[in-house]
């Protein structure tokens, strides 16, 4: 049976590269930070020595790894944290677009489908608003 316990990464050893490129990445000299030879990216060892972390990145959030002995394994505790306030935000949405939809009232002439739609555009404009506040 395999053991998924974290080591301690070695600031002088040499580790097979998290991004699955078949890079190997290696320390870089005066720098407490490891560079890949395949696919130039950096990581930095945080400071309790047990995760590394991805520098540049596309990805909207950080990317950090723990060392098993054998390979790396993605660190999903950052993840559960950074997703909390897109699982708040999506709440509020549909709260927006009940709220709005049980208290739009419109004239007889309106069909039905043009007061779905009118709330549906109502509550987007709002939850985008508050989306990109959220994100400065």
């Amino acid at each position: 049976m395999r053991t998924y316990k974290s080591q301690k990464i070695d600031q002088n050893a040499d580790y097979p590269c998290p991004c699955r490129r078949n890079g190997c990445i290696k320390p870089i000299t005066l720098t407490e930070a490891f560079g890949c030879d395949r696919c130039q990216q950096i990581f930095v060892v945080q400071d309790d020595g047990y995760v590394i972390e991805q520098l540049s990145t596309h990805y909207p959030y950080k990317r950090l790894w723990r060392w098993s002995g054998q390979q790396w394994r993605l660190d999903r505790s950052s993840l559960s944290v950074s997703y909390l306030p897109l699982v708040v935000l999506a709440a509020f949405g549909i709260m927006v677009f009940f709220l709005l939809l049980a208290t739009l009232q419109t004239p007889d002439s309106t069909p039905s489908t043009a007061r779905l739609l009118t709330t549906l555009a109502v509550s987007l404009a709002v939850v985008g608003m508050f989306w990109m506040a959220s994100r400065r």
